[in-house]
């Protein structure tokens, strides 16, 4: 769950407690106020009803000005309320609600008086005060929410920046606002000096390598060139062979930086997965037991055979320079490759190992600087699976054509 849904879901259900203690604290304040204007006007009415069935006006009214009551010339509305009401002999006394305020109504024969009680309008007023603190307390929590959210709204394109930088976009800068002096625009800031320095130091490597590459075509042409002047011996078979793989891991340094440029274009042709195999073993120094192919069925398949046989060969590699003992187990079964050897499992995923710039704990995977990074890429450019499992004390690297 993401940051942004941890606190939406906050926010919801902070605005439904608020909204709740609202609603309650206004519910109990109003049958509170009810209660007690019910409880004042029905010991009132019982000290006013006797002045008023005598017809003793200016005592009935000076005794409600000590109650603090005043007389209302008050007409009900249709939404008016009766909360308390009970006759007596040729009259009757009522105390009612309307417009959210509470009247005492007394009628004997056919007079009628309605008193109002001045301390209501104090409760009522504190009422609507803390109403009010509730409310604006929402508000404030509808503001934070908001501007947190702005806060945290530039962390989402830093997420992408980097997922697109660590995806091998290593041009990619995040936009900072100069204006800004918080400390996300800092971070910003020192995200793109730290993507300059890594390109810098990405865009020299591969030039480095890149020149050392083609300078080395010229005396490996040369040797191979003097060779063929030498007699034949075992020694002119070791040389050549030693010179042939220096020639096939300068093509290979070749073939990765045009791989990490972006640039690649694959040269596809169908082919046996056995002729692509023994193309990788070729490019392998290697004693014939330490390697076992166990074929159940061949198959062919649409790829560059230059590219593939490459991460084929740096899987075999890694098998035999990671190895606990016995040897390596290479089978050809029903559209795929699998490439076994005795050792510690991988104590990530394997995707954590494709990803640039990654090394295990053991450096897995950086035989002559390919990497399973490379790998990854290679079988990804053509569409190919990758999985990776440990059964039995094996480590288990499948290709899924």
């Amino acid at each position: 769950m993401s940051i942004f849904h941890k606190i939406i879901i906050l926010f919801v259900i902070s605005i439904s407690l608020m909204s709740i203690l609202s609603f309650r604290t206004n519910e109990i304040l109003t049958q509170n106020i009810e209660t007690s204007q019910q409880s004042r006007y029905t010991q009132a009415s019982q000290v006013l009803f006797d002045s008023f069935v005598k017809g003793d006006i200016a005592t009935l009214e000076n005794k409600a000005k000590e109650l603090g009551y005043v007389k209302v010339e008050h007409k009900r509305s249709s939404a008016a309320r009766v909360i308390y009401s009970t006759k007596t002999s040729f009259g009757a006394i009522e105390i009612y609600k309307d417009e959210g305020l509470y009247y005492l109504d007394m009628r004997y024969l056919d007079d009628k008086v309605v008193f109002f009680d001045q301390s209501q309008t104090e409760n009522i007023w504190q009422k609507g005060f803390l109403n009010f603190f509730l409310v604006a307390d929402i508000v404030i929590l509808i503001l934070m929410f908001v501007i947190i959210l702005g806060i945290l709204r530039p962390l989402r394109s830093i997420s992408r920046g980097i997922e697109k930088f660590g995806g091998g976009d290593y041009k990619y800068r995040l936009k900072s606002n100069s204006k800004n002096n918080d400390e996300i625009s800092k971070l910003k800031i020192q995200f793109n000096t730290m993507a300059q320095n890594i390109e810098t130091l990405i865009t020299s490597r591969e030039q480095f390598l890149a020149d050392i590459s083609h300078e080395l075509r010229t005396p490996i042409a040369q040797a191979k060139l003097s060779l063929e002047m030498l007699e034949h011996s075992r020694y002119k078979q070791s040389l050549t062979k030693s010179i042939e793989q220096i020639d096939i891991l300068t093509h290979e340094l070749l073939g990765i930086e045009r791989l990490r440029s972006g640039n690649l274009e694959l040269k596809k042709q169908i082919i046996s997965i056995k002729q692509v195999l023994l193309e990788a073993l070729s490019r392998i120094f290697a004693n014939e037991e330490e390697i076992i192919i166990e074929q159940e069925e061949t198959f062919d398949i649409n790829a560059d055979v230059d590219y593939l046989s490459m991460a084929i060969k740096n899987l075999i590699d890694n098998a035999l320079k990671y190895k606990t003992h016995g040897a390596v187990h290479i089978a050809i079964k029903k559209d795929t490759l699998e490439i076994r050897n005795f050792s510690q499992p991988l104590s990530k995923e394997l995707t954590y190992y494709t990803q640039p710039f990654t090394r295990g704990e053991q450096q897995i995977g950086t035989g002559y600087g390919l990497g399973l990074n490379i790998v990854g890429r290679i079988l990804s450019y053509h569409g190919f699976g990758f999985k990776y499992d440990y059964k039995d004390g094996q480590s288990i690297f499948i290709i899924k054509f």
